[in-house]
């Protein structure tokens, strides 16, 4: 279902701002990458992002509260209702889910894999794993497919394997953050494997060499969907590449930062410097995608596409803007890019507020 008349406004320019502040406080990254995004595309991507991130700190922020996903549920409903809350993420998730048609499947997905948060859920294998992340990552790369305009399954596909990379990179990364909050995201059957307990470990997480083991079996895998996903970023509109390209860059650079440092993600938390982002953002503007054999869908992800499938297509925009010549004003935007890091980062030491 979607909102009865996909034209009118629901959210309004004030809605548009909230959403971008809510990103720019909440994923230094995410907002870096997304100034190679053509402007109508980034302004909805600010929309999705920020109803996703709200509903993740509902779930598992400081405020969360027992009853979130089920009163996170019912503002979905409304949002596909036609009726959203007063609230500017939900204002403009209206907006977005009726202009792109997206079917409430995919939102819900998202839902549900915060439910299995809330729940503590573990996972005996890496299927498993891939399904989880298939619902809190892949149903956000193929939303965010939608919202560029491409719809082909192939595009859907390799954007749910972008999605689950990163996920399982965000997973490898934070294996003592998680642990200390008592959970455990790491592939169960892989951890007896290596001779760790589960619950001995999550008792008293520690780095050891049976650990890093482990952690660079998920990284593996996290590669092999980086490089299935590359293929897809070339079925996407031009000028929409190079975002999308760079947040795959920057999200694998975290796994070889915590391979650099000794595959320890108990001790340290992996990260990607300001300077480093720089230059893997100055590589997505300049570096083509290649086409590759066109390959299915992870199964954990399927019902993502199929629900994609049974959606009506939307009735046609305007096309984006056709992309620049590849050499007009990347330098440019990678030096806007640069300095908004570099912004965002003296926030950060400092704890005030980015200028707009």
């Amino acid at each position: 279902m979607l909102p009865s008349s996909p034209d009118a406004p629901l959210a309004r320019p004030a809605d548009h701002a909230a959403c971008r502040a809510a990103i720019r406080a909440g994923s230094r990254s995410f907002y870096a990458a997304s100034w190679l995004l053509p402007r109508a595309v980034r302004r909805d991507a600010y929309g999705l992002y920020a109803f996703c991130r709200l509903s993740d700190d509902a779930v598992d922020g400081a405020g969360a509260r027992a009853d979130a996903v089920p009163r996170l549920r019912a503002r979905l409903a409304s949002v596909y209702a036609g009726r959203p809350a007063d609230a500017p993420a939900d204002r403009a998730l209206a907006e977005i889910v009726a202009r792109h048609a997206i079917p409430q499947a995919l939102p819900a997905a998202l839902l549900e894999g915060l439910a299995w948060d809330a729940a503590g859920r573990r996972y005996p294998d890496l299927s498993a794993l891939a399904a989880y992340a298939a619902r809190v990552a892949g149903s956000v790369g193929a939303m965010m497919t939608l919202v560029m305009g491409e719809r082909s399954a192939e595009a859907l596909a390799r954007a749910c394997d972008l999605g689950i990379a990163m996920q399982l990179t965000n997973v490898a990364r934070d294996v003592g953050e998680d642990a200390r909050a008592g959970r455990l995201y790491l592939p169960e059957s892989w951890l007896r494997e290596a001779g760790i307990d589960p619950d001995a470990f999550l008792a008293r997480p520690e780095a050891s060499p049976a650990l890093a083991s482990v952690v660079a079996r998920l990284l593996a895998a996290a590669d092999v969907l980086y490089e299935r996903a590359e293929a897809g970023i070339a079925l996407l509109p031009p000028a929409c590449r190079p975002a999308v390209r760079a947040a795959g860059l920057i999200y694998a650079e975290i796994g070889r930062d915590l391979t650099r440092s000794g595959l320890d993600p108990v001790g340290r938390r992996a990260r990607v410097p300001g300077a480093r982002k720089a230059r893997l953002l100055a590589r997505a503007a300049l570096v083509a995608s290649p086409r590759r054999a066109e390959r299915p869908a992870l199964p954990e992800a399927a019902f993502l596409l199929a629900a994609v499938a049974a959606m009506p297509r939307p009735i046609a925009g305007p096309p984006l803007a056709p992309p620049r010549p590849a050499w007009w004003n990347v330098g440019a935007q990678v030096v806007r890019v640069l300095d908004l890091i570099e912004v965002l980062r003296e926030r950060e030491r400092l704890g005030g507020a980015a200028p707009s």
